[in-house]
């Protein structure tokens, strides 16, 4: 039964969370919040002058961003200290009030990185939050912190900070495992699987080979983020709410001092851009998928039907009902976790699509997205180095795989075309030779020079070698073949490519 109990807010780790009109009375996460009445304005909000009213107590929770931002701030004081410098250099604060701020910011980042700060929902978002704990601190000349810029161009600076931050450590975490690439490949240039097309067996390839297609997904990555860093390292502060300010600032002495490589020319565009996040989310779908891709492949390798690979139990789980069962969890769930960074992606596109300059409070949407990608993005690729890195191949499982095959049909091909003939009748006679060995239940290895010549008299003995696992996957020494030869030269190209970027 449902009573019309008024609001009711559901309450989780002390915050709330969701709300509805009705009561459950078997729920008791649902506890009741008294409407607010028209009180008088609440001057204890920073904005609060121009109002007669109290905020709306669900309206300051709706709006309320500090549950998420206050990740930012570092960032936040970080560029509170660089802005508060640049005001008291340029003398538009006296030059001890420009310490003064600095010293109760110093203790204020102390206290947070100690965990000693409790933020509030009253004070909406971390910069308020943090304005509001300076005043605490050193009285009202904390108000002068916020001389000459906007929350506006505040949070777009802490939002580049900490991108620029972010994506040096997630390149960091790339190089992880792109190392652990380069030591499974090290130990098994000379590894023959079954290479696939359409998920069919179509040529034997260098397990080494295999790896290091993900090591060069990977590289395009780092390329990617690095390349962003152009757009991410600019500088929006001092742009004012969209405007610009008329106190005498330098926003070039600000960006120096938090080490941008240049600033915004244009303060709309400064506080009203979000393509930096956009493209972090766009590389980031980009890097999601290629892990995706390497996950389905451990999954699919370390099936019972498969058995190339074993992850080792760091990594895997077992069910609740069957004893037998190793599931590889953490790959499943790493492709799984693409979709919710795609999704991220999405959303602010659709944020943004149809925004008019400059601020909009739709903007506050910017941050979730971008920070939840972070947090699954170092979570997977902390996950996926060491993974790799423990993974066991079972070579003999992929040797049986390729020797049990019709993988090497193309070779018997090219042995026609190098015996003169077409290679368009080669192919024709060799579809031939495969429907017969399929019809006989055998293998192309376990056709007889006979049977061979029933197909073409251009076959003698040598067929044989020319079909060897070893042999087939030996010969392709094209430049980025999977030849023994030219892999281990991308081998050393990886290496090379890696020390000089790492």
């Amino acid at each position: 039964m449902m009573y019309n109990a008024g609001v009711w807010v559901k309450a989780k780790a002390g915050r709330i969370v969701a709300h509805s009109s009705f009561y459950h009375l078997s729920d008791l996460e649902y506890v009741q919040i008294r409407e607010p009445a028209e009180e008088e304005a609440d001057m204890t909000k920073l904005w609060g002058g121009r109002f007669t009213k109290a905020t709306n107590k669900l309206v300051e929770e709706y709006t309320a961003s500090i549950s998420f931002d206050q990740q930012l701030a570092e960032e936040d004081i970080e560029g509170s200290l660089a802005h508060v410098q640049m005001l008291g250099e340029c003398g538009v604060i006296a030059p001890e009030e420009a310490e003064q701020i600095k010293q109760g910011l110093l203790k204020i980042k102390e206290k947070v990185e100690k965990g000693e700060i409790q933020f509030s929902v009253e004070h909406e978002d971390i910069h308020m939050n943090i304005e509001k704990l300076l005043i605490d601190e050193i009285g009202p000349v904390g108000g002068k912190l916020h001389t000459g810029r906007s929350r506006n161009d505040q949070v777009a600076t802490d939002m580049h900070l900490y991108l620029r931050k972010k994506i040096s450590f997630l390149i960091q975490l790339l190089e992880d495992i792109q190392q652990a690439i380069i030591k499974q490949a090290d130990a098994h240039v000379e590894t023959i699987l079954p290479g696939y097309t359409h998920l069919q067996r179509a040529q034997p390839i260098s397990f080494a080979h295999h790896l290091l297609a993900y090591f060069w997904m990977f590289e395009r990555d780092k390329g990617r983020f690095k390349d962003s860093l152009k757009r991410v390292n600019l500088s929006p502060l001092g742009a004012g709410a969209l405007a610009g300010t008329t106190f005498p600032i330098d926003r070039r002495r600000s960006a120096e001092l938090l080490g941008f490589d240049d600033i915004y020319p244009n303060s709309l565009d400064a506080v009203s851009d979000r393509d930096f996040i956009l493209e972090f989310l766009s590389n980031a779908s980009v890097l999601m998928m290629h892990i995706s891709r390497l996950s389905e492949e451990l999954v699919i390798w370390s099936s019972q039907e498969f058995q190339f690979i074993e992850l080792d139990d760091a990594f895997c789980t077992g069910s609740s009902i069957m004893p037998q069962k190793k599931n590889p969890d953490v790959p499943e769930l790493l492709r799984a976790k693409t979709g919710r960074v795609y999704g991220h992606l999405i959303g602010l596109l659709t944020v943004l699509k149809g925004l008019p300059l400059a601020y909009n409070k739709d903007m506050q949407e910017d941050k979730e997205g971008m920070l939840d990608t972070v947090a699954t993005l170092e979570g997977a690729l902390q996950l996926l180095a060491p993974m790799l890195e423990t993974m066991q191949v079972n070579t003999g499982k992929m040797r049986q795989a390729v020797q049990e095959d019709y993988s090497n049909a193309t070779d018997i091909a090219d042995y026609l075309v190098n015996k003169g003939l077409p290679f368009r009748e080669a192919h024709a006679i060799i579809g031939q030779v495969v429907l017969y060995a399929i019809q006989h239940k055998k293998f192309l290895l376990d056709l007889s020079l006979d049977e061979y010549q029933r197909f073409s008299p251009l076959f003698a003995e040598d067929i044989y070698e020319t079909l060897q696992p070893k042999q087939v996957v030996s010969a392709r020494q094209s430049e980025g073949g999977t030849g023994f030869t030219q892999v281990k030269k991308q081998l050393e190209l990886a290496k090379a490519v890696l020390g000089g970027k790492g």
